[in-house]
């Protein structure tokens, strides 16, 4: 394979989108303040001073009354001389003596009735004034709240609620526990846009038997980035990876390949003996030539004229294979048990030519050859990784961008533990990311985790009762979290081990959104069953498409990867369709997740637990949540010491009124 060409340009990856709510619905709006009514001198309240006045002014009124009377009287007698002149006039005026006070009285009455309603329109004029005051001060208040609770609810209904989840700075190996052929899809499909993002290498070996890269591939395709893909056994001809390496490296690659057949063979020697076969046919011979030597070592008595494999070696040669390797019986025993292991490979890279570099490879194994053949096959592809990537440590300025390149293994738990814990080493020394996808927690991974001491683990679905197990021990325990894996108990004392687990794992309250189980369930049979016949097809061979092709590694635009995602693969176009359930506000959407045993085996296809601030945390790996307006490449982290600091800030002096001048432009969350 071709190195790549230098311009990465971006080193974040990316593992799924986290579902969260960091700005709080805020409520309803405010009441405004409605102006109390206006308070006059009732009618009411000036008859009952009326009455109160005529109550207390009766015996006034009736004196006054009695007066005139009696000065009436005494008018009336004089004219008929009952009453002499003077005694009338006498009377009359002592009348009037007197009911001039009682006059005087009742018209000081009726002045202050007069005056008390006046004070009191005064009192209710004053009143009203300091209403009117309270009413400007209240609805200022109710501006200014107004203004602020339509900031939060701007701020509410704007807010991203997909956040990235991304590989934590110093972790160069994520290692996901579980999943299904639709969860390992999308978690191609989520490493492999960010590489394309990036403008990063990423290599893909896929052991799983069914083609998972297909929307990876497809992403890259529409993207107009070059791809290569392989199907072994059927493109071993095509490949060329390992073939053109020298001869201590392919020595280690083909015996590394040989112990995947025969795990108690002796890797050491198996490389010395290949290692004196190379000195003899030349460091750049082929495997069937190596296998034509390995047939002289195992048959020495035999001349080779009727040997197809021995034919590709002269007389000379044979006989110094024979001379150099050694004539022992153990050496001919040794030599048919690597000619029967290396007869797979015969035929490697014979129709390989000169290819471009291609930013996405892919090299699958076909499930009709079975688990052995594609245990071999993964395995010699990820010794070959391997030296690469030590050839790249050894050439390396020591300026390398993490995660630039990128290898993803599906189906990690069917290769030895010891070349995965090589490709661990090869990939921190390269400063390269690697990706381990296992199917079930076993005794592979918990040996591969406690090897790999940076890693990042994510769970997703399990299948039986003891993965299950094993998984409850490590994120109930915290062993998620630091990276480590105790051992599951065995025998009689696993259920009651899951049951304690169970228990414990009460306390952690996950949080589920609807649109990760609608996704996982509806994508999860368009994965493609298995392989074509003739492979997934080169990219190169395929029919023309409008769209232009990156030679080199250049970064995509996101919105245009988000374009490419929502036409290119299913996660994106299934996610589009059910877009509306992502609806802000929808508080159905999300649920309480429980993580028990039952719950882990019912995890939906997409979803899975990764450690996150604070503790564990449900994420979704599904693509297509990039496509959703709602979506940010931000993390919760960054998001929310972005909010802090503009809490912290200061309000600025001088501000114009709310609501003054057209609307702020809408950001767009998918850059961060």
């Amino acid at each position: 394979m071709v190195a790549p060409r230098p311009g990465a340009q971006n080193s974040t990856t990316y593992v799924g989108w986290r579902h969260a709510v960091l700005v709080p619905e805020p409520g309803p709006p405010p009441r405004r303040p409605a102006p109390s009514e206006r308070e006059r001198v009732s009618a009411e309240w000036i008859a009952t001073q009326e009455r109160r006045e005529a109550r207390t002014n009766r015996p006034l009124k009736y004196a006054l009354y009695a007066l005139a009377g009696i000065a009436g009287l005494c008018t009336l007698l004089w004219p008929v001389r009952i009453l002499p002149g003077i005694l009338a006039l006498g009377g009359v005026l002592a009348c009037l003596a007197v009911a001039l006070p009682v006059l005087i009285a009742l018209l000081q009455s009726r002045q202050v009735m007069r005056e008390r309603v006046a004070e009191e329109e005064r009192r209710l004029a004053e009143e009203r004034a300091g209403q009117e005051r309270l009413l400007r001060e209240l609805q200022e208040e109710h501006a200014r709240r107004y203004a602020e609770w339509q900031g939060r609810k701007r701020a509410y209904e704007a807010q991203p609620r997909w956040y990235g989840v991304t590989v934590p700075d110093g972790a160069g190996t994520v290692l996901v526990s579980g999943g299904t052929e639709a969860g390992w899809s999308a978690v191609l499909t989520t490493i492999g846009a960010s590489r394309l993002r990036g403008g990063g290498d990423l290599t893909v070996l896929d052991l799983s038997g069914r083609a998972v890269a297909g929307d990876l591939v497809s992403l890259t395709e529409h993207c107009g980035v070059t791809s290569r893909s392989w199907v072994l056994p059927a493109d071993l001809s095509r490949i060329h990876l390992g073939t053109n390496l020298g001869a201590g490296q392919r020595a280690r690659i083909l015996s590394s390949a040989v112990r995947a057949f025969d795990p108690k063979a002796d890797i050491d020697a198996d490389r010395a003996l290949l290692l004196r076969l190379f000195e003899v046919v030349g460091a750049d011979a082929g495997i069937t030539t190596l296998i034509g030597g390995l047939r002289a070592l195992a048959d020495p008595n035999g001349s080779g004229a009727e040997d197809p494999a021995m034919r590709a070696l002269t007389a000379h040669q044979r006989r110094e294979v024979r001379r150099h390797c050694g004539r022992e019986g153990s050496v001919a025993e040794r030599a048919w048990e690597l000619e029967r292991h290396l007869a797979p490979f015969e035929g490697i890279g014979s129709r390989a030519g000169k290819e471009p570099y291609a930013q996405v490879k892919v090299i699958s194994t076909d499930r009709v050859s079975g688990e052995v053949a594609a245990r071999a096959y993964g395995t010699y592809t990820l010794a070959a990784l391997s030296e690469l990537l030590d050839m790249r440590t050894a050439s390396a300025s020591g300026d390398a961008v993490p995660w630039a390149h990128t290898v993803a293994v599906c189906g990690a738990d069917a290769l030895p533990v010891p070349e995965v814990d090589r490709m661990i080493r090869a990939a921190r020394g390269a400063g390269a990311g690697l990706v381990l996808m296992f199917r079930e927690n076993g005794e592979n991974e918990d040996a591969v985790t406690r090897l790999a001491e940076d890693c990042f683990p994510v769970v997703m679905r399990q299948s039986g009762s003891r993965p299950v197990a094993r998984v409850l021990s490590r994120l109930t325990a915290g062993g998620a979290v630091a990276g480590s894996a105790p051992a599951a108990s065995g025998g009689g004392e696993e259920g009651a081990g899951e049951t304690a687990e169970a228990g414990r794992a009460a306390r952690h309250a996950l949080r589920l959104h609807r649109l990760t189980e609608v996704i996982g369930e509806a994508v999860s049979e368009a994965v493609v069953d298995g392989h074509d016949e003739d492979g997934p097809g080169d990219p190169a061979e395929a029919d023309t498409t409008p769209v232009s092709v990156r030679p080199a590694a250049r970064a995509i635009a996101p919105l245009d990867l988000v374009r490419h995602i929502r036409s290119a693969t299913n996660w994106g176009r299934a996610t589009t369709q059910a877009a509306e359930i992502d609806t802000p506000g929808d508080s159905g959407g999300v649920r309480d997740f429980r993580l028990d045993a039952h719950s882990l085996r019912t995890l939906p296809a997409t979803a899975m637990i990764v450690p996150g601030d604070g503790g564990l945390v449900l994420a979704d790996v599904n693509p297509g949540i990039l496509t959703l307006p709602t979506a940010t490449l931000g993390t919760v982290e960054e998001a929310r010491d972005g909010l802090a600091e503009l809490e912290e800030q200061p309000e600025a002096d001088g501000d114009p009124p709310p609501n003054l001048g057209p609307p702020p432009e809408r950001l767009d969350w998918r850059t961060v």
